[in-house]
């Protein structure tokens, strides 16, 4: 998942946004809570990402030459992929 600097400050204040408009916490300083949401979003990108580098990494590793964006490929991809976000508690 790539989502730019522009993005993720976006999903950063829907997320504050919705949380106080749903009544769910106050804020005693909202930048700093945007701030949080902002670093938060961050992390789950830079994860995903590795995530994926490693779901890449293992497809690439199999000894039968499995062609990238082929049918084969995809499956395979998102087969580690969904191990990998497992493995690192993101289950759905």
């Amino acid at each position: 998942m790539i989502l730019s600097e522009e993005r993720q400050s976006h999903w950063a204040h829907l997320l504050t946004d919705s949380v106080w408009n749903d009544d769910l916490v106050d804020y005693t300083d909202e930048d700093q809570a945007l701030r949080l949401a902002k670093k938060a979003i961050q992390e789950f990108v830079k994860e995903d990402l590795e995530i994926e580098t490693k779901a890449k990494a293992k497809v690439a590793s199999l000894k039968r030459g499995v062609i990238e964006g082929s049918p084969e490929w995809e499956i395979m991809f998102k087969k580690y992929y969904e191990e990998e976000r497992r493995k690192h508690g993101q289950e759905k």
